[in-house]
């Protein structure tokens, strides 16, 4: 059903010979939801290509441009005082940020945004309030900056993803972190809304895949990876899953 609502994205490129029929596929639907107070804060909130994440627009600075950072699950929020403060909200699964967006991830399909995007708009607008800092003693993503010892290749495989590639997906509430390049495997991992999205698959082939091949011949295929954090979260949210089934059973 979700494919009704599917738009070309465009590419930031100035080839017109590039397959746009191959480019990304996302749904994208916009809506507002503004919020006033003695806050003095107009909070924006647009929905993503996954249904379980809410992309939160507070119209100040985040993190610095081009920057984003993710917390899979709430021990990964150690380091960011805003981050903190969002996962003590009942149901919410992992939060992502970017340079002036906050994509939050509720844990299932039978919690109601309608129930959380009060608490998430207050505790987004007490927090910029504070002066706090977003992050403390924590580094964003530095993953597409080009060493010295990066090959040719790798090199512009960076420089495509930086430019053409992560500024749409952060644009839908998440990001693509590159991993590593060995004998034409490309290693990617998706990241906020991204994550668990039903059309990240076509994103990373029909889009990232497609894109990486046309420019660099090199590039065989592109591969999904999920680090050690990622398959903690997973698991725990299981054994939670598994402990509310058998409670359903047991009343």
């Amino acid at each position: 059903m979700w494919k009704n609502c599917l738009r070309v994205l465009q590419l930031h490129t100035s080839d017109s010979s590039f397959p746009m029929k191959n480019a990304f596929l996302i749904p994208k639907i916009n809506r507002l939801i503004a919020t006033s107070s003695q806050l003095n804060m107009f909070v924006q909130t647009q929905e993503t290509p996954n249904p379980n994440s809410l992309k939160f627009l507070p119209g100040v600075k985040v993190l610095e441009s081009g920057q984003t950072i993710d917390f899979p699950n709430s021990q990964a929020a150690y380091c960011s005082p805003l981050g903190k403060l969002l996962f003590r909200i009942e149901g919410v699964k992992s939060v992502f940020m970017g340079p002036d967006f906050i994509t939050v991830t509720k844990s299932d399909d039978d919690i109601e945004w309608k129930i959380l995007k009060p608490e998430i708009f207050a505790t987004i607008m007490d927090f910029f309030v504070s002066g706090l800092p977003v992050l403390k003693d924590a580094q964003p993503n530095s993953d597409t900056q080009i060493n010295e010892d990066d090959s040719e290749i790798v090199q512009m495989i960076k420089e495509l993803l930086d430019t053409r590639i992560r500024p749409t997906v952060q644009e839908d509430g998440g990001d693509i972190i590159f991993l590593g390049y060995d004998n034409g495997i490309v290693k990617l991992k998706m990241q906020g809304a991204c994550t668990s999205c039903p059309s990240s698959i076509v994103t990373l082939k029909n889009g990232v895949q497609n894109m990486l091949q046309f420019y660099i011949p090199e590039v065989v295929a592109v591969e999904q990876v999920k680090d050690e954090a990622d398959k903690v979260s997973e698991s725990e949210f299981e054994k939670i899953e598994k402990k509310l089934e058998t409670k359903s059973l047991k009343e």
